[in-house]
């Protein structure tokens, strides 16, 4: 069942790297040029996301909950070390924001309990470079009543030892797309879509987070956001048991 399941998550990734080719080549492309050393990506998305599908309804709509200031998530990801040990994790994931927390971390690491994410995303490489640097030291994260943590932000809150969304928190997934310079024909598309999804594919695995939560990523263009509801955030284990978020 593994091994079917796995299939499944590499088959959905090719057809998301023909569908993202397409796409690319209707909009003169999909990554901006001046970042060609830029691999793995997803876009940031601002509330309220575009709809993939008129007819497609999601049983879970939180966009109204968010008071982000759209300003401030679109500029690179800062970190603010609050009282509590709290550390917040604020505006989109660029290349160079892993760099940034371990310099957050080494300086005042010992004091960081948790990380509170309020995020639209953006590079899938640093992303994942978090997650584990949080993983490593045993800090929790939360997705806080009123903000955002969207794209590839749910792969940094997967390192979290313990994983919170609170009530009115917003968590969205959507489709990356690989920015590979002087790679653009429809094969090397896939083989990049695929090689990206096996990887995010273990990255959760390793992070205790089901993979199959990825799926409704492939099933959402790269303009849309699909929200996942408290319950789907349960099954999947992006967030942990409330005992374990207690015992923090």
């Amino acid at each position: 069942m593994r091994a079917a399941f796995i299939g499944v998550l590499l088959g959905a990734g090719g057809l998301v790297g023909l569908d993202l080719r397409e796409l690319a080549d209707a909009n003169g492309g999909l990554w901006p040029a001046v970042q060609p050393e830029t691999l793995q990506h997803t876009l940031p998305i601002l509330p309220p996301a575009v709809k993939a599908d008129p007819d497609q309804k999601q049983s879970n709509d939180p966009r109204r909950f968010v008071t982000a200031d759209e300003d401030v998530l679109r500029q690179p990801m800062a970190f603010t070390l609050e009282a509590g040990g709290v550390l917040n994790a604020t505006g989109s994931i660029d290349p160079g924001s892993a760099d940034r927390l371990q310099t957050e971390l080494e300086e005042r690491g010992e004091y960081v309990k948790r990380v509170s994410l309020n995020s639209p995303g953006g590079a899938l490489e640093d992303a994942i470079l978090m997650a584990r640097m949080l993983r490593e030291r045993g800090i929790a994260t939360v997705v806080e009543d009123g903000a955002l943590c969207a794209s590839s932000c749910p792969l940094m809150m997967a390192g979290g030892t313990s994983r919170e969304a609170e009530e009115e928190a917003a968590v969205g997934l959507h489709q990356f797309y690989a920015g590979t310079e002087g790679a653009t024909d429809p094969v090397q598309a896939m083989a990049d879509a695929q090689m990206i999804t096996a990887r995010i594919s273990r990255h959760l695995q390793e992070m205790g987070v089901d993979p199959a939560i990825w799926l409704h990523a492939l099933d959402t263009p790269p303009r849309a956001l699909y929200y996942l509801t408290a319950e789907e955030m349960k099954q999947y284990r992006l967030v942990t048991p409330p005992e374990e978020v207690a015992s923090r």
